[in-house]
């Protein structure tokens, strides 16, 4: 079995990458670092470290690599079996024209063996936008030659793989929790048997439960410890002020959530205890300032506090709590962040509660009140 990864990062290599491997499949990453590619190539493999209290490791080998635009990865693209991403969803559409061209030569060549494109980034549906703009590269009959061998499947995510360095360049630490949830109605051909995959068909309620339950709660303790002077995650976590509040946060976005799909609601609060558990673990040496950039990006309509305080809304419910964690991410104060830097311009030039609602999408009267309440008592 063939693989191609893009993006040999370090989500690529510590989670994606090492699953697809210990899977059995032949991977080759694709990555415009030619540096990155190099090393991989010169080494062959990495090591995973486990970040744990008592450590352990893994060591993922065999790989290869190559740089994205190059002539190998069009052919890896039309004989693969899976192919994967982990770029960000930013850099999905700078892929999307080598794909379009391995298609274009896996069906020249009558490959009509099962393909499944499996985007693995932090946003909603990340593999059906990437499929979109796959598809404006490709004539029709292309497309419609795709739609009988070619599965492109949505994902979940969720694996803490914090910025450490490590002595060997290419190894990489992750935490040991890991959640991979994959569309199994968007498969072509049989499940690609990769262990600890969850294949679902009902993904929306996978994704939005990590993203605005796990996602939410990340960034509201990097910017509630931002204020109490924290470095790392588990500083600011172990604080008891900050626990309180990134509960509370959880519990007004789980809420939200149960109501939207009907969750369960003792397995949400089982998944909010473990969060609580994760972000606890210091051997991550996650920091605040990694989880923190790039606040208002983080403060858009389709992101981590202003959408669930949008559903809250609509469903009536109380978001006091999502109020004050969209104060304290406009009280973050960086300067090495360009985006922290620029909202605090914003703020100066027009006020909290219209640089609020510029952000949040969030027209509600009563919580861009709040936010403002929030904002003056936060220092």
């Amino acid at each position: 079995m063939k693989a191609l990864h893009f993006g040999a990062g370090k989500i690529g290599r510590g989670f994606i990458g090492a699953l697809v491997v210990k899977a059995g499949y032949e991977l080759l990453f694709a990555d415009v670092d030619l540096g990155l590619v190099e090393a991989l190539n010169a080494r062959g493999g990495y090591r995973v470290h486990i970040a744990e209290s008592e450590p352990e490791y893994e060591d993922i080998l065999g790989v290869e690599a190559a740089v994205i635009s190059s002539p190998r990865v069009v052919e890896r693209v039309a004989a693969a079996n899976l192919i994967t991403t982990a770029v960000s969803m930013g850099a999905l559409r700078a892929v999307a024209p080598t794909v379009a061209q391995g298609l274009r030569a896996r069906m020249a060549a009558g490959n009509s063996a099962p393909l499944n494109i499996i985007c693995c980034e932090n946003g909603i549906r990340a593999t059906s936008q990437f499929k979109a703009m796959v598809y404006s590269l490709l004539d029709e009959d292309v497309q419609q030659w795709c739609e009988r061998y070619v599965g492109f499947a949505d994902s979940a995510v969720d694996r803490i793989v914090p910025n450490i360095s490590l002595a060997a360049g290419l190894d990489v630490a992750v935490e040991r929790y890991f959640e991979w949830c994959i569309d199994s109605r968007a498969i072509v051909g049989t499940l690609p048997p990769i262990a600890g995959v969850k294949y679902t068909d009902n993904l929306d309620a996978c994704i939005e439960r990590k993203l605005f339950t796990l996602n939410t709660a990340h960034c509201a303790t990097a910017y509630l410890g931002a204020l109490r002077g924290y470095k790392y995650i588990h500083e600011a976590i172990g604080d008891k002020w900050v626990r309180s509040v990134v509960l509370r946060i959880m519990e007004q976005s789980s809420e939200a959530l149960i109501a939207k799909f009907g969750l369960v609601r003792t397995e949400q609060q089982r998944y909010i205890s473990t969060i609580l558990q994760r972000f606890g673990n210091s051997a991550l040496g996650d920091t605040v300032a990694r989880v923190a950039r790039d606040p208002m990006r983080k403060l858009s309509p389709a992101l981590y506090f202003a959408y669930p305080a949008a559903m809250a809304i609509g469903y009536g419910l109380d978001t006091d709590a999502l109020q004050m964690a969209v104060a304290a991410a406009m009280r973050y104060r960086s300067a090495e962040d360009s985006q922290s830097v620029e909202l605090q311009q914003l703020i100066a030039r027009q006020g909290v509660l219209s640089t609020a609602e510029q952000l949040t999408g969030i027209t509600h009267p009563p919580f861009l009140e709040g936010v403002e309440s929030f904002y003056g008592k936060l220092q």
